[in-house]
């Protein structure tokens, strides 16, 4: 049994449809370096941290306050900083940044003297030398909470060494800004159908973990981004899914998530905040 402490995390899924209407999503391949994920294609996301939940945060979010993002994951509080970890690691992993200019339009990043003044301030926020919040303030900028939905609530299994908490969330990619790698989290970046991501991972070894594939799998029914965002923003239960490894039949290692056949486990609770 692990006693390994849960890191609280946010990962954004982030769609567009390509030239041919086709739906992709965006994959960072993790350095081999890396102490999770390593060498495998994952969403940009990583550990919610305490400038996430800074209160001045609520002021500059779109459409969103703590209270009803705290309902929305229900928690009793803090379920903001959520959105502003997935926002923050989605500018310092992939350099998309969700946030609305002084016009009210999403921030455009394709003009050389912009596009070089966000890559200084990126470079900067990955050293930990501004935040942020100073971005927001620096730009008179909005963060666009309003444009990341809800998607699932995943669990590291308890036997791991390292073992997170991780709200998934989905958003249309801005268009006029592209994602560019940091080289140091991650080394190489797709843009790739869900169900084409999951046919390389069962017969060209496309490194994907367990959780990737289960949210491929959930939004490879879609065929266009409009399609996805509706159907997501239909639905109503987000339940935590927690994977127990069990050793099947045959004696091989497997998954189960809760709703499968043979799925029991009560996990001692933890009190989050």
């Amino acid at each position: 049994m692990s006693n390994a402490k849960l890191h609280y995390s946010a990962t954004l899924m982030l769609f567009r449809d390509s030239p041919a209407g086709e739906l992709e999503v965006l994959l960072l391949e993790r350095s081999g370096k890396s102490e999770s994920f390593g060498g495998a294609f994952v969403f940009p996301g990583g550990k919610v941290d305490l400038h996430d939940a800074h209160g001045d945060f609520e002021a500059l979010c779109a459409g969103l306050d703590d209270r009803r993002a705290s309902a929305i994951l229900g928690v009793p509080r803090y379920g903001l900083a959520y959105w502003m970890g997935a926002i923050r690691e989605s500018f310092e992993e992939a350099g998309i940044l969700l946030a609305y200019d002084r016009r009210g339009d999403i921030v455009r990043l394709h003009e050389p003297a912009v596009k070089a003044r966000f890559a200084d301030y990126r470079a900067a926020l990955n050293k930990g030398e501004i935040t942020l919040l100073d971005i927001c303030r620096t730009e008179k900028l909005r963060l666009a909470t309003d444009q990341l939905s809800y998607y699932s609530h995943w669990v590291t299994p308890v036997p791991m060494p390292r073992r997170f908490d991780t709200r998934f969330f989905v958003c249309r990619a801005p268009e006029h800004q592209e994602s560019i790698i940091d080289n140091h989290e991650a080394v190489s970046q797709v843009w790739i159908n869900p169900a084409t991501a999951l046919r390389r991972a069962r017969e060209d070894g496309f490194a994907i973990f367990f959780p990737t594939i289960k949210n491929l799998e959930g939004i490879a029914q879609y065929h266009t981004t409009t399609e996805l965002l509706m159907g997501v923003a239909a639905r109503t239960e987000f339940p935590r899914i927690l994977p127990l490894r069990v050793e099947t039949a045959s004696g091989k290692p497997g998954v189960l998530i809760p709703g499968d056949p043979g799925y029991v486990y009560h996990e001692p609770a933890e009190t989050h905040y």
